[in-house]
This record gives structure tokens, C-alpha cells and sequence, in this order.
């Protein structure tokens, strides 16, 4: 045995600086996110102050946002790929497969982003009329859609980039780059959302276009950062576009099982959204604030999967000399952190509860609407500690031990063998009431925890890659 990776390991000095190194990432994870889903927020709050428009501008921007939402999914599977592999590579400290990977995750982003692009740009209205049959909302939503899908192919280089960053440890420049972004996207709102400072007064477009500026501004702020002031990894633009087969193979095998559960939870949400969306609309507004509150106070635990993802993968990378050392550190990383889980939902859902009324006072939309919005919140508060466990421990610990297939798998059988079905009969079969439906479509949250609970603490997820 390698006694001295066994002392490293566990060594109380090198576990601080794992702790002190994982709640780093967390914060400046959590604090990208943050910014991130508070610009959302803000659209969402700027474009439900349109007045009469308001409820109609609200629901095309959600429904635009569910393609978003897909390419999203999948990018992040093209990104959680990455930082699989590369925080394993950076374990080893080794610099060039890390930009082989990132190159070969590079080129995958892209041509996904340029295929989504091409596909709402020339078939907009059927794309659209999958998630609502109301017309007046398909209409608006064109409109949006046509510009703000141009900013995919930035959206998808700059994610591949920021997570070849934080597979280093480099999670700040996301942080920064997120600041830069939302000081463009919240004054191009203001100014072309309501016509302010000498700008025409455009509505959702304004909106779009503010969004497609953001996306420029996030890339460039990538670029530069990587051009002249990063010193971890070197980076040669040409580098991020040369292919390594063996590699490019190795991350195929990788990150193609967590492109495969991003895509279909991608799907299964757009069908969750098309449920509610042929229901009244009142149920769509209520839906887009519900879930856009969600995102922002549930940053942290998002933060927290992602950080667990990077230090397990370093950690497995540091000790694959030593296999019991490692597995006995593993253990005592992998059980503190499903406490942190667990304490993290518990916040989160007690802030979301709490934050209902004063969040809706913003809105200038019905009585209707606004009691479904917090009886939607509600059930949010209570499904979202289910989410900070499952999420975090699978997405997070599972994925960063290299068992990238584990996630894709359990997503199938409950989305697509228990949630959809029942959530379809719920809605359309024994019309329940829209809160129910909603329940119905969250619940996979809590079932998960009984397989979160037993995959993590068996510890047959760690996989040499």
C-alpha cells in the first residue's frame, strides 16, 4: 500500500483544505447562479409590468424559454461531461488531456447549438404550438424567439469554456462574467422593454435583444480571461479546436450518458410545460413565476452538486494510487456532505415559502394567478429538499466518481415510467385541480431521495475512467 497517499488523504490539514476549496466553489457557483437567475428574474418582473400585455408577454417569454431550457439541459450535460473528466485529469495534474477534453466537449456544444438554432429559426410556429395551443401566445412568442435563439451558439461555447475553468478550480471568471453580463442585460431591458434613455420602447423584443447582447458580452469575457490573464491552464485558442481521438473517445464515454439525461429531462420538462400550457392560462403565468423564483433561491444547492462533482473528481484523480485510502476518504467526504444536502433543501424551501407574497407583489397580474403562483411555490418549498439531496448526491457525488450512466437511467424510470404518465392522467384523465397536477409533476423530487440514499452510501460509483 502507498502509505503516504493514505496519510495525504487524510492528513487533518489536507481535509481542511478540501472543505475550505468545496465551500469556495460552492459560494462562487452559487453567486454565478444568483446573477444568473436574478437577470431572469428581472425579465420576468420588468415584463410582467407591460400592464395589460402583461399575463400574454409572460407566457410567451416561458414558452420561448422551455427550448432554452432543452438546449440548456443538454449543454450542461456537453459541461458536467467536462468537468467529469477534467477535475479527474486535474487530480493528476494532467494540463493537456484537460484541453483535450475540453476541445473535444467544444466542438459538441456547438454543433448542438447550431442544430437547435437552425431547427426554431425555420420552423418556429410548430415548434412552439407543442407547449400551448392559444395562438395569441404562439404569436407574441415568435417574435421573441426569432432573436433570442441567435444567442444559443454563444450560450454553448461560453458554458464549455466556464466549465473547463471550474474542473481547475477556477470558478471565479464564471462569477465575474455572470456580473458583466447582468449590468448589460438589466439596462438593455430597462431601456428597450419601456423606451428609456433615447431607445425605442420594443416589448419582448427589447427583451430578446438585451438577452442576445448579454450572451456576447458573457463569451467575450470568457475569451479574454483565457487569452491573457489565466496562468493555470495555458490555453492556445488552436488547441480548443484539434481532435485527440483516444481522448475525444474517452470523453464521449463519459459525458455521453449525461447528454442523454439532459436531454431527456430536457424533453420531460417541455411536456411538463405542454401539460399545463393546454390548460388555462392563468396556469402558464403562474408556472413562469413560480419556477423562475425557484431557480434563483435554489442556487445553492445547484452550487453545492457542482461543487461535489469537482472535488470528488479531484479527489479520485489525487488517490488512485492508494484505492483503500481513497475509499475510506471518500466515505467521510461523501457522508458530511449528504448533511450539508439535506440542511441546504431545508433552508431553501423555508425561504421560498416564505418569500411568496412579497415576490408577487412585483407583478401586475390577476387574483386568480397570483393564488396559484403561491399554492405552486408551496408545493415548490417542500419538493425542493428532496431536490437539494437526490440532485446533489446523484448529479454531484455519483457523477464525480465517474458512474455517469446511474443519473440517465434513474431519470428514465421516474420521469418517463411514473411522473408522465400519472401527471397525464392527473391533467387531462381525472382533471385535477392545477395545484395537483403540479404536485404531481414535482413529486419525482422526494421519490428519489430512497435511491439517492442507498447508490451514494454503497460506494460501488467509483469508476476509474
Amino acid at each position: 500500500m502507498n502509505t503516504s497517499a493514505s496519510v495525504k488523504l487524510s492528513d487533518p490539514g489536507i481535509r481542511r483544505d478540501f472543505w475550505r476549496r468545496w465551500v469556495t466553489l460552492l459560494l462562487t457557483v452559487a453567486g454565478q447562479n444568483i446573477i444568473v437567475y436574478g437577470v431572469n428574474l428581472a425579465d420576468n418582473i420588468m415584463i410582467g409590468r407591460l400592464g395589460e400585455a402583461a399575463e400574454l408577454a409572460i407566457s410567451a417569454v416561458f414558452i420561448v424559454n422551455q427550448i432554452q431550457f432543452l438546449l440548456q439541459m443538454i449543454v450542461n450535460g456537453v459541461a458536467d461531461g467536462t468537468v467529469v473528466i477534467c477535475s479527474r485529469y486535474w487530480g493528476e495534474k494532467n494540463i493537456e488531456n484537460i484541453k483535450k477534453a475540453a476541445a473535444a466537449a467544444l466542438r459538441t456544444g456547438l454543433l448542438i447549438s447550431a442544430f437547435l438554432l437552425a431547427a426554431v429559426q425555420l420552423f418556429p410556429r410548430p415548434i412552439l404550438s407543442v407547449f400551448t395551443d392559444k395562438r395569441d401566445v404562439i404569436e407574441e412568442a415568435v417574435s421573441y424567439l426569432r432573436i433570442v435563439s441567435v444567442t444559443y451558439v454563444f450560450f454553448a461555447a461560453t458554458q464549455v469554456l466556464l466549465a473547463m475553468l471550474r474542473s481547475v478550480e477556477r470558478a471565479m471568471i464564471g462569477f465575474v462574467d455572470s456580473c458583466c453580463a447582468l449590468v448589460v442585460n438589466l439596462f438593455l431591458n430597462y431601456g428597450l422593454i419601456f423606451g428609456h434613455f433615447g431607445f425605442p420602447a420594443l416589448g419582448i423584443r427589447g427583451a430578446a435583444i438585451a438577452t442576445l447582447a448579454s450572451r456576447i458580452v458573457e463569451l467575450v469575457v470568457a475569451v479574454v480571461y483565457l487569452a491573457f490573464f489565466d496562468r493555470r491552464l495555458n490555453v492556445r485558442f488552436s488547441e480548443l479546436f484539434r481532435t485527440d481521438k483516444e481522448i475525444t473517445g474517452k470523453y464521449i464515454r463519459v459525458a455521453l450518458p449525461v447528454m442523454a439525461s439532459g436531454t431527456s429531462w430536457g424533453i420531460a420538462m417541455a411536456i411538463q410545460t405542454a401539460f399545463l400550457g393546454h390548460l388555462e392560462d392563468s396556469v402558464i403565468t403562474a408556472n413562469s413565476i413560480a419556477s423562475t423564483l425557484f431557480q434563483v433561491v435554489s442556487v445553492f444547492i445547484y452550487g453545492s452538486a457542482t461543487a461535489a462533482s469537482v472535488m470528488i473528481g479531484k479527489t479520485m484523480g489525487e488517490g488512485k494510487d492508494d484505492p483503500d485510502a481513497l475509499k475510506k476518504e471518500i466515505r467521510h467526504r461523501a457522508g458530511w456532505m449528504q448533511i450539508l444536502f439535506l440542511c441546504l433543501g431545508l433552508a431553501t424551501g423555508a425561504i421560498l415559502f416564505c418569500s411568496r407574497s412579497l415576490i408577487l407583489g412585483f407583478y401586475d397580474i390577476g387574483p386568480e394567478t397570483e393564488a396559484l403562483a403561491k399554492q405552486f411555490m408551496a408545493v415548490l418549498s417542500v419538493t425542493v429538499v428532496g431536490t437539494a439531496y437526490q440532485m446533489a448526491c446523484l448529479t454531484g457525488i455519483v457523477r464525480g466518481g465517474g458512474d455517469t450512466k446511474f443519473v440517465f437511467i434513474n431519470d428514465l424510470i421516474f420521469m418517463w415510467g411514473i411522473i408522465l404518465p400519472s401527471s397525464f392522467l392527473a391533467a387531462f384523465v381525472f382533471r385535477f385541480p392545477p395545484v395537483v397536477i403540479f404536485a404531481c409533476l414535482k413529486a419525482d423530487q422526494i421519490l428519489k431521495c430512497f435511491v439517492a440514499v442507498v447508490k451514494v452510501n454503497r460506494y460501488r460509483w467509483m469508476k476509474k475512467i
